[in-house]
């Protein structure tokens, strides 16, 4: 599953709902599945045979079911009496006679309801170009939502064959997992599609879609694959047709194990969600639009890039993940850390303009030791219990941390010694589940050496590891550096001392690479080969801060522009963190930042940029606002001159998206120019639908719509409402929450109450209005839960609320949100809470740690 850009996972609705384990006595073996929707009426009805096995002789068996009415229970053809526990979403079912041990079948009929948020089988209504409306139905499972659908033993252990049937409109057409079988018209204008035979998967993996939909397909080898979308768009389809066709040929190859399904389907979606943009379903991926179709018309150089990232990260799950699939989900980081590390090797195998190993660094790898360094971590291995601590585990830890870990192991391996362990896995565990152990063992089968230890240091405990230059003197040609090993962290628990046994790379700068492991606060000394700059964490492979001695630091700054790339983004990123968490001060950081040359990579420029916008996210509301605003326009007012507001031909992707960032920054901070030029541009929307620039048409919106007066805020809702692409709608109703002025902001949070807009469309309105008023937007929720709470899909509730007064100054509004927790969530559901409580105190702590240095830096001195 790839999660939605900049949402918080932060946790589930109450009851905190346990989420397992069934019993293993009885386990599915096939099931046979057939549903009737009324689309209309926003229901459906199911039956459905399994065949099980018992394992035990038992007298009851338990599965899950989830919001549906049963009617009818058979076992083995006689009637069973049954009971339902809505509390645990599980199904017992009382056998006539005690059940031997071997197969027998089971029999349900029930009924179902279709929700409006993603969660089961659920509904996406839109509006066709003519303006007519229309209804797209599809199902989203993970986590754990098959149960909605119809009964099933909903773990991912459980796994069996599906073979599904569904009753669609004569002028729909019904799509899943696997190719149909068979298609009958039936009286009364519908239709019976029979799909073939799944291979053994877990019930999250099972999809069905139905609307009038167009496909499009392409062949690699003997595999179909397909573009699904709502009809007059699939066209826009061809750029991820084209990508998946070359990641199913690298993955083939990497993975030494065919994609084994006929086809494998793109389904886009027209509607959104607070938790997730893409989901791996076997042979169905469903996207919501954005992620998976390009219209070069309006897309930006960074929405062609998420597009592949996206498609490459579903794909790779079609092995690591639905071929092997983790035994529960402590293990889920196994399907999408390296998911999320997939996507970026592809990236940079098949992509290299895009340079996407350092952008990982500038990114993925930063945004993982954010959230690591704080009292909110968690290990990548978590034990889950919860429904909530289920969706709590879908984060940046799991994600990014989770990609940071896979990709140091890589590196510590060798390229070819890891990709003959993950074959040899492939191989071993293909149609089964596993846990991360299995994985070490494969890994240290294939280099011969033991894997698990340092695996288990950086699994097994949340936080992040410092690694200490103190010092380094030359004799005889060589370097003998004094390297010793502490925590980093960003708040006082996460500073609590911890040891990892941390892979390192240094050397000096263009120099030979020594490799060795650092654990412990006792100083190790390490000789390196040669004399001058030396380069802590080389190319940033290790999942590691580090910091340097004051001559080290000296040299570091002195030479920056020699450093590769990966080293002067890894460098920044280390100095301004370490700025922040008071292991030093913020003038080493803003040394490194002066270093950085005017033609430095558009990389190094984007980070500059975020880290502006970091240090005046800790000061939002204050005087200190608009002074750092104007130093944010003075430092990077010159690379937007350089780059321009029209891309140049044949440019760079790193310039283009360097563009893209500097209009966003730069409007965000008030520049008179580039709120100007985004009038100019808006205004000629009027007359030229693409007047905007693709490469720069999200930000010049998002900067109009920040700074718009209350006449062009109602201009813009009136475009909103009367806009029929469902994407683009998505697009301008977030765009109403953008607004910089608080009546504005009122006035979007009041169309929450309004019929303008879908349950999806209003909970993105208000998260978009959090970004910028968050105690407004927490104190309309909290005064209006009911209606919030109905705009969300059931796995992000807990979390929605609280988090909404993440980006909040005011002291008031931590003990505003325990208060909320308290009162509204039970304990188990207060993960979310707690989370967004820590990000809030280190923040704080943060802000008051460099306040002083940065006054004394707007101010010049």
């Amino acid at each position: 599953m790839k999660l939605a850009i900049a949402t918080l996972l932060l946790g589930v609705s109450t009851p905190a709902l346990a989420v397992g384990n069934l019993p293993a006595n009885v386990a599915p073996i096939a099931y046979d599945i057939t549903v009737k929707p009324d689309a209309k009426a926003m229901t459906f009805s199911g039956t459905e045979t399994v065949t099980i096995k018992v394992k035990e002789a038992t007298t009851t068996i338990i599965l899950n079911a989830a919001e549906l009415k049963l009617g009818k229970v058979t076992f083995d053809g006689k009637d069973a009496p049954f009971a339902l526990d809505e509390t645990n979403q599980t199904l017992t079912v009382t056998l006539p006679a005690p059940a031997k041990v071997g197969n027998h079948v089971m029999t349900f009929a029930w009924d179902g309801k279709i929700n409006t948020t993603s969660a089961g089988f659920f509904a996406i209504d839109y509006n066709n170009p003519d303006g007519s409306a229309a209804r797209m139905l599809a199902t989203q499972f993970e986590a754990p939502d098959a149960r909605r659908f119809a009964p099933m033993w909903d773990e991912p252990v459980f796994k069996a064959k599906f073979t599904l049937s569904a009753v669609s409109p004569g002028n729909q057409t019904a799509f899943s997992n696997m190719p149909a079988a068979k298609v009958t018209k039936l009286t009364g204008g519908t239709k019976l599609y029979k799909f073939q035979q799944s291979p053994v998967m877990s019930s999250y993996l099972l999809f069905l879609g139905m609307g009038d939909v167009e496909r499009k397909t392409v062949m690699s080898g003997k595999t179909e694959i397909g573009i699904i979308t709502r009809r007059g768009v699939v066209d826009q389809g061809d750029y991820a047709l084209a990508e998946a066709k070359r990641l199913l040929t690298y993955y083939n190859a990497y993975f030494g194990q065919p994609y084994p399904l006929p086809k494998l389907d793109m389904i886009a979606g027209p509607g959104s969600s607070q938790f997730f943009g893409a989901m791996e379903n076997w042979g169905a991926i469903y996207y919501f639009e954005n992620e998976v179709l390009f219209d070069p018309k309006r897309a930006t150089q960074s929405g062609r890039e998420r597009i592949f990232t996206v498609v490459a990260h579903e794909m790779a799950l079609q092995w690591f993940g639905d071929l092997v699939t983790m035994s529960w989900w402590d293990d889920l980081w196994l399907n999408e850390g390296f998911a999320s590390w997939m996507e970026n090797k592809t990236s940079r195998d098949l992509n290299p303009s895009w340079d996407a190993q350092a952008t990982a660094v500038a990114e993925d790898r930063e945004g993982a030791l954010a959230l690591d360094a704080t009292a909110a971590t968690h290990p990548v291995i978590r034990h889950v219990q919860t429904v909530d601590e289920l969706g709590e585990a879908f984060d940046s830890i799991t994600y990014q941390k989770g990609q940071a870990v896979i990709g140091m192991m890589e590196s510590t391996l060798g390229a070819d010694v890891f990709r003959q362990g993950i074959r040899s896995y492939m191989a071993k565990y293909k149609y089964s589940n596993t846990e991360t152990d299995q994985l070490w063992a494969e890994l240290a089968a294939a280099a011969g050496k033991p894997v698990k230890e340092v695996a288990h240091d950086f699994t097994l405990q949340g936080g992040v590891p410092l690694v200490t230059l103190t010092g380094a003197t030359c004799a005889g040609g060589n370097t003998q550096a004094t390297l010793t090993q502490g925590r980093f962290g960003t708040d006082t628990p996460s500073k609590k001392p911890q040891t990892w046994r941390v892979p390192l790379t240094l050397g000096m700068v263009g120099g030979p690479i020594t490799s060795t492991i650092v654990q412990g606060a006792a100083p190790s000394i390490v000789s390196v080969q040669g004399c001058g700059t030396l380069v802590l964490n080389r190319d940033k492979g290790s999942y590691v801060r580090v910091k340097y001695d004051d001559a080290g630091h000296a040299a570091i700054v002195r030479d920056f522009s020699k450093l590769a790339l990966t080293d002067q983004l890894g460098t920044l990123g280390d100095d301004f963190a370490l700025a922040i968490s008071g292991d030093q001060s913020l003038d080493r950081y803003l040394a490194v930042q002066a270093a950085v040359p005017a033609d430095a990579s558009p990389l190094d420029w984007a980070v500059v940029s975020g880290h502006l916008g970091d240090i005046k996210g800790l000061f939002l509301g204050t005087p200190l606002e608009a002074k750092l605003n104007a130093r944010s326009i003075a430092i990077l007012s010159p690379a937007m001159k350089r780059v321009g507001f029209e891309a140049q031909p044949n440019e760079s992707p790193l310039v283009t998206n360097l563009r893209e960032t500097l209009v966003g920054r730069l409007g965000y901070s008030g520049d008179p120019d580039v709120a100007a030029k985004a009038r100019v541009y808006v205004t000629a929307l009027a007359s030229d639908d693409n007047a905007i620039p693709p490469p720069i048409r999200a930000p010049i919106l998002g900067v109009y719509s920040t700074n718009a007066t209350p006449a062009e805020w109602e201009a813009l809702l009136a475009i909103t409402r009367a806009e029929k692409n469902p994407v683009r709608k998505n697009s301008y109703v977030r765009l109403l929450g953008n607004a910089r002025d608080d009546a504005q902001a009122q006035r979007a949070l009041e169309l929450l109450k309004s019929d303008d807009f879908t349950a999806p469309q209003k909970a993105s309105l208000i998260r978009a209005v959090a970004g910028r008023h968050p105690d407004m937007a927490f104190d309309f929720a909290v005064a209006n839960m009911d209606l919030v709470n109905g705009l969300l899909e059931t796995s992000t509730r807990a979390g929605f609320i609280v988090s909404l007064g993440q980006g909040s100054n005011d002291p008031a509004m931590p003990g505003k949100i325990t208060a909320y927790a308290e009162k509204n969530l039970p304990e188990a559901s207060r993960g979310g809470a707690k989370r967004t409580l820590a990000i809030i105190a280190v923040r704080k702590e943060s802000a008051d740690r460099v306040r002083a240095d940065v006054e004394k830096w707007v101010a010049g001195s």
